[in-house]
């Protein structure tokens, strides 16, 4: 009786961002996603999932970081993190969690030929953020693209740092006034646990796999539990 409350898993708990986005078998959502975010620079054709962890000893201190391995259609490679959970200088932690990646980057190269120790694939940081726009003032509208630049130059200074931060109270769009795939995905993500269907599935095929994969009726008792027990965390960090 309680899986009558859900059609669909909050796709911002950890257990709801995982089962959409965390996993091999639904790395498709997670390119198709990835794709539509990033239209007309990058093709990605296959991701791997690096090692995920877990940072913070506390409960008001946890973030689950996915970090995923990238390759486009021209065989050129970048690295993901994605992560959803609000915490406290959300900004700054960014920046932590793109530092860590370049650095770790490097420690894997000690073991090989100097000339290659400082070669670098890209890092983007992708963040949802799905909670009050007063709590993360520095992110005031809702999609924030931030590069390296010279200061008195629109040029890219380095393309090997990105910070993308998608802050969904800021997009207000009906469903109806969604043009673009991604506009489709944010609405959506946004709106997941309050639709009784997917919409757009005629549109954009893999919503169609979205909705199996988020179908709460399908989850086991186990997994039910472990759901719940997510959204409750969600509902402590926010007092």
């Amino acid at each position: 009786e309680d899986r009558k409350k859900y059609q669909f898993i909050n796709p911002f708990t950890d257990m709801g961002f995982k089962k959409i986005f965390g996993q091999e078998i639904t790395k498709d959502l997670l390119i198709d996603f990835l794709n539509d975010l990033l239209i007309g620079e990058r093709e990605i054709t296959d991701i791997q999932f690096l090692d995920k962890e877990q940072l913070g000893v506390t409960e008001e201190d946890r973030s689950l970081i996915y970090d995923v391995y990238c390759e486009t259609d021209e065989g050129k490679h970048f690295i993901v993190e994605m992560q959803n959970n609000w915490t406290v200088n959300f900004v700054n932690r960014t920046l932590c969690y793109a530092s860590k990646a370049i650095t770790n980057q490097r420690e894997k190269e000690k073991s090989k030929d100097k000339p290659s120790f400082y070669e670098l694939v890209p890092v983007y940081v992708i963040s949802f953020m799905n909670f009050s726009p007063h709590v993360g003032e520095e992110i005031s509208q809702f999609k924030s693209d931030v590069m390296l630049r010279e200061k008195n130059s629109e040029e890219p200074f380095t393309d090997k740092l990105r910070f993308i931060y998608l802050n969904l109270p800021y997009l207000t769009k009906k469903a109806e006034e969604c043009v673009t795939d991604f506009e489709k995905w944010i609405y959506v993500l946004k709106h997941m646990t309050t639709l009784e269907r997917i919409p757009f599935e005629t549109q954009k095929k893999i919503f169609k796999r979205l909705a199996e994969v988020a179908d709460s009726r399908c989850l086991s008792k186990e997994e039910m539990e472990k759901y719940e027990e997510s959204q409750r965390q969600i509902g402590r960090a926010h007092v």
